[in-house]
């Protein structure tokens, strides 16, 4: 697979011009330079880790339910699809911790790449790889929005009950879904794509997947896209997995 790619910006009408995307992380000049969470180092950027966040890292309840999915079904073998990296948590704790052996992670917004990689490096991560780009029913291009908040940015430019401003919007690399699937051949699925997910999973070839994880988004994908997510999932053979679901966070296996 091909490294990160350069996304191309515009200003979104009546915003302030974005600052230009970091290649270094800025490590404070005073305080500790890492935030741990279960084992893990994350640089102490203020501009990924806002005190919210780092909050929730330090407490061990960042993502904890999609953790705990994780935790019990992927397993050392497996070559795992991410979909949305966010700070590279998810994929840094099955890289590290489970030591998978494989992760290879798709994240649009290109801000946060250098994070990641940064991440990846702290932790001694070599079996993982983040590509910044997204995946689709075919190649292109499409436009995703940023926000001030970069967990909170999405393809969605109103989002329903979303009210961050939107600062800029990127011209991000699609890659298509159903070739990525046969490259990487992976037998876990990881998803969080804030709302895509309705959109993307429908008639995709996802049988050689044994377990997938999937974070909803049903205030914006409403019935009917929770309904395809579901759909979609049983056309794979990936029947619900009630043990390991929790709210909004739904788990499907095979043969359980």
């Amino acid at each position: 697979m091909d490294g990160p790619l350069t996304a191309k910006t515009a200003e979104a009408p009546g915003a302030p011009k974005p600052p230009e995307g970091p290649t270094v992380i800025q490590y404070p000049t005073d305080g500790p330079r890492h935030v741990k969470s279960r084992g893990m180092r994350f640089p102490n950027d203020s501009r990924f880790l806002p005190t919210n966040l780092q909050r929730s890292l330090r407490s061990g309840t960042y993502c904890e339910r999609t953790l705990a999915a994780v935790k019990a079904m992927v397993k050392r073998e497996d070559v795992v699809l991410e979909l949305g990296t966010g700070i590279g948590f998810i994929s840094t704790f099955m890289a590290r911790k489970l030591k998978v052996r494989e992760v290879q992670s798709f994240e649009p917004n290109p801000h946060l790449i250098p994070y990641i990689e940064e991440v990846y490096r702290e932790n001694g991560i070599e079996n993982a790889q983040v590509h910044n780009a997204l995946l689709g029913k075919r190649k292109g291009h499409a436009k995703f929005y940023v926000r001030d908040t970069a967990l909170t940015s999405s393809l969605e430019e109103n989002p329903k009950g979303e009210g961050a401003p939107v600062r800029e919007v990127l011209d991000v690399e699609v890659r298509n879904f159903n070739t990525t699937l046969r490259e990487i051949k992976p037998t876990v699925l990881i998803c969080d794509i804030e709302g895509a997910e309705a959109a993307l999973l429908p008639g995709t070839a996802l049988n050689r997947l044994r377990a997938a994880i999937i974070e909803l988004h049903p205030q914006w994908i409403g019935q009917s896209g929770v309904q395809a997510v579901f759909d979609a999932m049983q056309a794979a053979g990936l029947t619900y997995f009630p043990r390991q679901s929790n709210g909004k966070i739904v788990a499907f296996k095979k043969g359980w």
